[in-house]
């Protein structure tokens, strides 16, 4: 008995040292990283910090930073702040501290609308002076944040398709592609993740974000997102195809009013008017009112749509001979 609880104490004692260099390794600093401007709300409690530097990637081990913390009862100064990947976390803390780095003449605003596709919103911010097309398309194909719903998302182009969150945000000039990503995939946290959770739907995440992004292109105003929705899901309930014009022109990448014969018919996962089912992928970042819509669609007996020449708005329809009628009416 007595050996067995030298070896079991042996074996505790071991975990416990190399537990501590492993950690105490967060407190020297090794290499060069990535510097990160990290934003701090006014009001953001403790924990509040410790979960923006995790979702960052300040921070490798938020028990530890949030330890460290009670210990010295620091009082953080919110804005933006730059510190680096490879940054010890004393050093972190007196950042921190500090006042931020950026004065308000060195922070600018963008907002990236409702609808917007990954290309849309590179080429927009690329315009603005304030990212780089090519490198910010890399970051979304290949870059690495750690968000547990981005688990399982194998898609290899455009990765990030529909999970950059429509918005206005507020940057530090100079600030990296993959810090910018990051805010918005944290605003996807914040505002979207809930609607999901709360839910309760049987439908994964990806499930709904592609069918949102569909009704997001798809509607022409808020109030009839919920029959756009009640639409495509009564048409995958009646085993029919979803013939969407939006995922068509997701693929084509032009916004063409009327689709030709040889537009349907391109090959490609995308395409919904020849695959059942949803398409392969998100087609534009979805926003709460799209999402909303998807989880909870209205109740109809609707199979079809239109849309008004001015596109303002559409006409539903039950059949499809009724659909056709609607579709001359609205040519005149």
């Amino acid at each position: 008995m007595k050996k067995v609880l030298k070896v079991a104490l042996a074996i505790a004692i071991l975990i416990l040292i190399l537990w501590l260099v492993f950690v105490s390794a967060e407190f020297l600093d090794f290499g060069s990283g990535e510097n990160i401007v990290v934003n701090i709300p006014e009001g953001t409690s403790n924990r509040g910090i410790v979960k923006i530097l995790e979702n960052d990637g300040i921070i490798e081990h938020p028990n530890v930073f949030l330890a460290l913390i009670k210990l010295k009862q620091p009082v953080f100064q919110c804005g933006m702040h730059t510190l680096n990947t490879k940054e010890n976390y004393f050093s972190i803390i007196k950042k921190l501290i500090d006042f931020p780095d950026a004065g308000y003449d060195n922070i600018v605003k963008f907002t990236i609308p409702e609808g917007y596709e990954v290309k849309d919103i590179a080429k927009h911010l690329h315009q603005l002076g304030y990212a780089d097309y090519d490198k910010f398309i890399e970051e979304v194909n290949t870059g690495s944040f750690d968000y547990a719903f981005l688990e399982g998302i194998d898609r290899k182009e455009y990765r990030l398709e529909g999970y950059l969150f429509p918005a206005t945000y507020e940057i530090v000039l100079g600030e990296s592609e993959h810090s910018i990503i990051n805010r918005m995939l944290e605003a996807f946290q914040l505002n979207i993740l809930p609607l999901y959770e709360e839910s309760n739907t049987d439908k994964t995440l990806d499930e709904v974000i592609i069918m949102a992004s569909v009704v997001e292109r798809e509607a022409a105003n808020d109030e009839e997102r919920g029959k756009v929705a009640s639409v495509f899901y009564n048409r995958l309930d009646a085993g029919m195809t979803l013939s969407s014009c939006a995922t068509v022109q997701y693929i084509i990448g032009e916004r063409k009013d009327v689709l030709s014969n040889r537009d349907i018919e391109i090959k490609s996962p995308y395409n919904t008017y020849k695959n059942p089912g949803l398409p392969y992928g998100p087609i534009a970042s979805p926003g709460v009112n799209s999402v909303k819509a998807t989880l909870y669609p209205e109740e109809t007996d609707f199979y079809y749509f239109a849309a008004t020449k001015d596109g303002s708005y559409n006409v539903f329809s039950k059949t499809g001979d009724e659909h056709l009628r609607t579709v001359k009416e609205l040519q005149k």
